[in-house]
């Protein structure tokens, strides 16, 4: 019975990529190169600055240039960041929808702190999640399974009452390795590799509404 409801952020409940895309693109200004179509960029975004970074550059988070390239990234976007971000299309209303179920959702991130909370507070989420797990909330990153881990901590759930839904490989792999539901965004980025129908999620979502209905189905109700 699922009782909890955990959310990645980025292509998932909010809609970061045009101003994600707009910090890469100025790397790439202040460099004289032309800018990269934003249905490119797109992909890459719930990789944040590494994905990024990766697609206008060709360049590895292992390389010597990466740290230089990432900072100034990181400094760029910080500045920018609610300038094009928004919620994606019903997502409040399937929030609402949760909370007057009675369930608890949260949210766990692979963005950092500073740039997570300015978000959520911006379209008042901060004080309706139950937690919220940051990138560097714990010693790991999805897909390392930790900090869905802490989330159920902090909530005092087990795994096995929770789902966690994303719209990235990694979000599913680190949702298995928990031990907890996997719900696959497939309206969010979703990278450019193999496509949501491959990653083993437990389900995919076409919509954020079609989450209400999953939880209304017999797998998911309480």
């Amino acid at each position: 019975m699922i009782s909890t409801i955990l959310f990645d952020l980025d292509g998932t409940l909010i809609d970061s990529a045009p101003d994600l895309a707009a910090a890469l693109n100025e790397q790439r200004r202040r460099r004289r190169k032309p800018p990269l179509p934003y249905h490119l960029l797109r992909l890459h975004a719930s990789s944040g600055a590494r994905g990024m970074i990766k697609a206008g550059f060709s360049v590895e988070a292992n390389d010597l240039a990466y740290q230089e390239l990432r900072d100034e990234f990181l400094e760029i976007y910080a500045r920018e960041l609610l300038l094009r971000t928004q919620p994606f299309p019903d997502v409040d209303n399937m929030l609402a929808a949760i909370e007057r179920s009675g369930r608890t959702w949260g949210i766990v991130t692979n963005k950092a702190t500073s740039l997570a909370m300015p978000l959520l507070d911006a379209f008042a989420l901060t004080s309706r999640a139950a937690c919220i797990v940051c990138g560097d909330s714990t010693p790991f990153t999805k897909p390392h399974p930790e900090p869905l881990l802490e989330a159920a901590r902090r909530l005092s759930v087990t795994a096995e009452h929770c789902v966690y839904v994303g719209d990235d490989e990694r979000d599913i792999t680190a949702a298995r390795a928990a031990g907890m539901r996997s719900v696959a965004a497939a309206y969010g980025y979703l990278g450019d590799s193999r496509p949501p129908s491959q990653w083993r999620a437990d389900h995919v979502l076409a919509a954020p509404l079609d989450l209400l209905k999953l939880l209304a189905s017999a797998p998911f109700s309480v």
